[in-house]
């Protein structure tokens, strides 16, 4: 599947991909700030953004899209920054095509399963699916306003944070009304795929490209069990907290994000 992506500034590739509901545009400050040292190529990944959709979605189409992507870009290889759902489908893509991937930053999400409601987990894929079963129930064909979906949404979602980013991907449809650029219903059917565990592929062996993991400081998606299920998938990693953020670390503290982006790739460029 050919994914639509954006190109900021040159040198060194770096590849950016959103999490769940999320498109290319969740990171374009980031990608601007990064622009002035590295080539920053932001993704929309399948079902969201301006990205084709499919019925399919799981980590190994998601990595295929990718590694479609490094040929058409003539890629031989990058730096990835995923977050959330995102950087599942960085961990898959450098598991099966570890030649292409320089370094890799992850961003709160591990690779384990969501879908084992653990104490530590805290049931994530029952809050995914209250969100997926709330957009499905948006009229947006009858919708005359952005206030009137989010009153809709309201409902169901208290937290008006995330409604409006859910409702960042609405638009306007020709005929005046309003549409998801998000696969709502794809995005629901695969749900379990995409709260499941990555890599899917069997190496024998650890990931050993150089691997950082940044967790939200008040995010519980890095939670300590599976903290501790990395050493055995990577060889060559490291975990680091960002300060006063939750999951959309990003948004909550991109200043300490970068930070630690620049000091991981100068690290590992030597």
């Amino acid at each position: 599947m050919k994914l639509h992506a954006r190109q900021l500034g040159s040198g060194e590739p770096l590849v950016i991909l959103h999490g769940l509901y999320g498109s290319s545009d969740n990171w374009i400050n980031v990608g601007r700030e990064l622009s002035d040292r590295y080539k920053v190529i932001l993704v929309d990944q399948r079902n969201h953004g301006r990205s084709p959709h499919s019925p399919s979605h799981n980590y190994k189409d998601l990595a295929e899209d990718l590694l479609e992507l490094f040929d058409y870009e003539k890629l031989d290889s990058a730096i990835i920054i995923g977050h959330s759902m995102g950087g599942k489908v960085a961990m898959e893509f450098a598991s099966k095509y570890p030649s292409r991937v320089k370094g890799l930053v992850v961003v709160d999400i591990l690779p384990t399963s969501y879908s084992e409601l653990t104490e530590e987990a805290m049931g994530q894929e029952n809050q995914h699916a209250k969100i997926l079963s709330s957009l499905l129930m948006l009229r947006l064909d009858i919708a005359t306003s952005r206030d009137e979906l989010d009153e809709s949404l309201s409902h169901h979602i208290a937290d008006k944070r995330i409604r409006q980013f859910l409702l960042k991907s609405v638009r306007r449809a020709d005929d005046g009304g309003f549409q998801w650029q998000l696969n709502v219903e794809a995005l629901s059917q695969n749900l379990n795929s995409i709260m499941g565990s990555v890599p899917t592929s069997e190496l024998g062996k650890p990931i050993s490209i150089p691997t950082l993991f940044l967790k939200g400081e008040k995010s519980n998606y890095v939670y300590p069990q599976g903290e501790e299920q990395l050493k055995t998938l990577f060889s060559n990693y490291e975990v680091k907290s960002i300060r006063n953020a939750g999951h959309w670390v990003h948004a909550e503290n991109p200043t300490e994000l970068l930070s630690e982006i620049h000091q991981f790739i100068n690290k590992i460029k030597g």
